[in-house]
């Protein structure tokens, strides 16, 4: 038998805002193996020395070029045996989107996927970043079949993925295009670990902040764990953290085993 991992992954919304909310006491109290981290929104040297090299991790960023914006980080306690940054197009790569982990026993991709609600060059931008990530992870797929992606997907799967599906099938993170996309991940073989593990529970992982959607839980699931087929019986749980405060996300995770 192999060791059980916990992983986590969140949208902070602004690493240096959760930091000062207590991520810090958040991050021990939890203490996962890895933690995934989407939008960022800083540079590494921008950040005080504990979060950047907290206490029993390492950590891989990727920040945007633009400074404030977007950002992916992964904090991990055993080493990687390789980690990469880019998806090979440079105008996704300048966004700071993407994070590759490779382990001995599963490779790992952070993915913070763009949003597409400002207009439609943004839905584009979008659009044609989830082709090219997918076409990526299946290239990945050809090396090493035991692969996990996880983050901020920003689109909702079904109707039970968000509280009022009707209102909001003209709206970005809805669209019938992008949720054709998740249908073709699925199709494809990989497996979204909490709708597998719990069936027609609804749950959500985000909240509008300006209309105090959270107290009323009108919310989203757009924040995601997927693994392939040939890694699924390794996990042994799939979870929303809605109890977890500080962003307009909460975090989500599974743990598994591995080999």
């Amino acid at each position: 038998m192999g060791k059980t991992i916990r992983l986590l992954s969140w949208n902070v919304n602004g690493i240096r805002a959760v930091y000062n909310k207590g991520f810090l006491d958040w991050l021990r109290a939890e203490s996962p193996e890895i933690l995934c981290l989407q939008e960022t929104k800083a540079q590494p040297d921008q950040l005080p020395g504990p979060l950047v090299q907290p206490e029993g991790y390492r950590t891989y960023w990727r920040s945007a070029n633009r400074k404030g914006y977007s950002g992916v980080a992964v904090f991990t306690r055993e080493q990687p045996v390789n980690v990469e940054t880019s998806m090979g197009e440079a105008r996704f790569d300048e966004e700071g989107r993407f994070l590759k982990l490779e382990y001995k026993d599963f490779t790992l991709f952070n993915v913070y996927f763009p949003n597409g609600k400002k207009d439609q060059d943004r839905l584009d931008f979008k659009m044609e970043f989830y082709d090219a990530f997918l076409k990526y992870l299946e290239r990945e797929r050809k090396k090493q079949n035991r692969l996990i992606f996880c983050g901020d997907v920003n689109t909702a799967h079904n109707e039970i993925d968000l509280a009022r599906p009707k209102e909001n099938e003209k709206v970005s993170g809805f669209l019938r295009i992008e949720r054709d996309w998740i249908e073709e991940v699925v199709s494809r073989g990989y497996v979204d670990t909490f709708r597998h593990a719990h069936g027609d529970e609804a749950q959500y992982s985000w909240w509008d902040l300006k209309s105090r959607a959270r107290e009323r839980n009108v919310g989203w699931r757009i924040d995601y764990v997927f693994v392939t087929k040939e890694m699924l019986l390794s996990v042994k749980s799939a979870f929303i953290m809605t109890d977890v405060m500080g962003s307009d996300h909460c975090p989500v995770g599974i743990e598994f085993e591995t080999q």
